[in-house]
């Protein structure tokens, strides 16, 4: 615990395997708080920043129900235009980072740019805990993605997954494959329209980092031997159509293994279809209560809290 006190998390690639297993160690602990619907007040007095220049569903109201069950209080925004930086004034991140710590403990922050959350960071003299910034990546989606895994197949070594989406903006498969990259003899297969495939940068990463990484050209070539699915749009806009070969339907999953499961970081466009909603194959709908649970872990750990 005393190596995650007062330390921001940035990024997954500033992660150890063993600082993820104690991330999952305190996350164990404190599930019951979740899924009983309790409080508990070992952050009793502590406040979190929560600062969201982007618009955020699950991140934001998980970042802040983490806080309050934990018996902490929350203060920011949801829009940058609630803010100075956000109007005509555009603060800087600089500037920004500087008062806000003195009103908070924590932050938890989002942000249209790449890099903004480190950026933050240089000027905080509190935890920053990124919540998606840009592109880039998004450390505490992976952490709780990988988390549904692990609890629903008792390990992550030696798992097959494949990765369905726009690889280019979809910041979870930029970071999903990092956190993979820290266990042993993970496979990870990719699927994605020409043009929105694994940015090179991102391909080279993986090399260096060992992980197992093939991109594919049709779901038909692994659908069969994978353990996990992980489904992201590759479109933006309910205006448009997902092209098939994209799509997750439950007659694709038929011949997939029976104990597969799909993930989805939400929200979904129709890459998903509904007909998998109410199939064993679904943890798309187990994920935002993983997500209160790690980041309340993330809270205690960075906090110096006894779990």
């Amino acid at each position: 615990m005393a190596s995650f006190r007062n330390r921001d998390v940035l990024s997954i690639l500033d992660l150890s395997r063993k600082d993820i297993e104690c991330i999952f160690a305190s996350a164990d602990k404190l599930e019951y708080l979740v899924m009983e619907r309790k409080r508990s007040t070992i952050l009793k007095g502590k406040i979190l920043g929560s600062l969201f220049f982007q618009p955020s569903t699950r991140t934001r109201l998980s970042f802040e129900s983490a806080m309050q069950r934990l018996g902490g209080t929350v203060i920011g925004w949801a829009e940058p235009k609630q803010s100075r930086a956000g109007d005509s004034y555009q603060e800087t991140l600089a500037d920004t980072a500087r008062v806000v710590q003195s009103y908070a403990d924590v932050i938890a922050m989002r942000h249209p740019d790449n890099g903004a959350a480190v950026e933050f960071a240089k000027w905080s003299e509190i935890p920053v805990i990124n919540g998606g910034d840009g592109t880039n990546e998004h450390p505490t989606q992976a952490l709780l993605d990988l988390y549904t895994i692990k609890k629903d197949k008792g390990r992550i070594d030696g798992l097959k997954v494949l990765m369905i989406g726009d690889m280019i903006t979809e910041r979870v498969l930029h970071s999903l494959p990092y956190a993979l990259a820290k266990f042993e003899d993970t496979s990870l297969y990719s699927l994605a329209p020409e043009g929105l495939r694994m940015p090179k940068k991102y391909k080279d990463a993986f090399k260096n980092l060992n992980l197992q990484y093939e991109e594919i050209d049709s779901m038909d070539d692994v659908i069969k031997d994978v353990d996990v699915i992980y489904s992201c749009t590759v479109v933006h806009n309910r205006r448009d159509i997902t092209e098939e070969p994209y799509r997750i339907t439950l007659a694709k999953l038929k011949d997939a293994k029976s104990d597969v499961i799909v993930l989805n970081p939400l929200p979904r466009v129709d890459e998903l279809a509904e007909d998998v909603d109410d199939t064993p194959y679904q943890r798309y709908f187990l994920q935002p209560l993983n997500g209160v649970t790690i980041r309340m872990a993330l809270f205690a750990l960075v906090l110096g809290a006894e779990v």
